[in-house]
């Protein structure tokens, strides 16, 4: 269970305005990189977040839930998207950083401090401290990984019916097998991220069978996470 271990060691520095920062969607194959920053109050009602943790490990139902009360009792919180051109263009890594900084500088009040999942934000001249597992330790950042979670949810919802047969409201643009048989079956839609080597393979034709690509793209997927 994430702690308040990191906003405590902060707060005793004197640090107020301490934002958690996190992002969902850096591994799909379609769709963009949603960025969440959240600033909590000093004192929780922990009884209303009770549960609060990395959004992977959290049930859709139980994740909306726990985003209305983060929006209830947060100080501020801004969200970011980078959206898949940006992903092509730039590179996951880039196109998560600004999504990241759009969110930050989304806040109000500004943050004074960040925790952010994992990764760092040189552009930035604030205080920060990058996180491995951050969302898994870090209880600020556990609600940013919540919010960014289900806010790229809803995104891909819409796109679902803008490009249907995908299923994208399910699987949210992820590689999943039914994601790649449709891939395979329709070909890319334009919110699929063209330089991920799985779309361009199937798009190119290198593979006809959806189970081999899907066993390919599962092994994949955890390269795209850590990138």
């Amino acid at each position: 269970m994430p702690s308040f271990i990191e906003e405590e060691q902060l707060a005793a520095q004197g640090y107020r305005l301490i934002a958690g920062v996190d992002e969902a969607g850096r591994g799909a194959l379609a769709g963009p990189v949603v960025a969440a920053a959240v600033i909590l109050p000093s004192s929780v009602d922990a009884a209303s977040l009770a549960g609060v943790r990395d959004s992977k490990l959290i049930s859709p139902a139980k994740r909306e839930l726990l985003f209305h009360h983060i929006y209830a009792m947060a100080v501020s919180v801004g969200v970011g998207m980078a959206p898949h051109s940006l992903v092509d263009s730039q590179g996951v890594v880039r196109a998560t950083r600004f999504a990241m900084k759009q969110a930050i500088e989304r806040l109000s009040p500004s943050p004074e401090s960040l925790l952010i999942d994992h990764m760092h934000l040189p552009e930035l001249k604030l205080p920060q401290k990058g996180i491995t597992h951050g969302d898994d330790l870090c209880f600020s950042i556990a609600c940013a990984s919540i919010v960014a979670k289900v806010a790229r949810d809803w995104v891909m919802v819409e796109f679902d019916r803008l490009y249907p047969g995908y299923g994208m409201a399910q699987h949210k643009g992820y590689g999943t097998r039914r994601h790649v048989a449709s891939l395979a079956r329709l070909g890319a839609c334009p919110i699929h991220r063209r330089s991920f080597r799985p779309v361009r393979e199937i798009t190119q034709g290198l593979f006809s069978r959806a189970d081999i690509i899907a066993d390919i793209i599962k092994e994949r997927e955890v390269l795209y996470e850590q990138e």
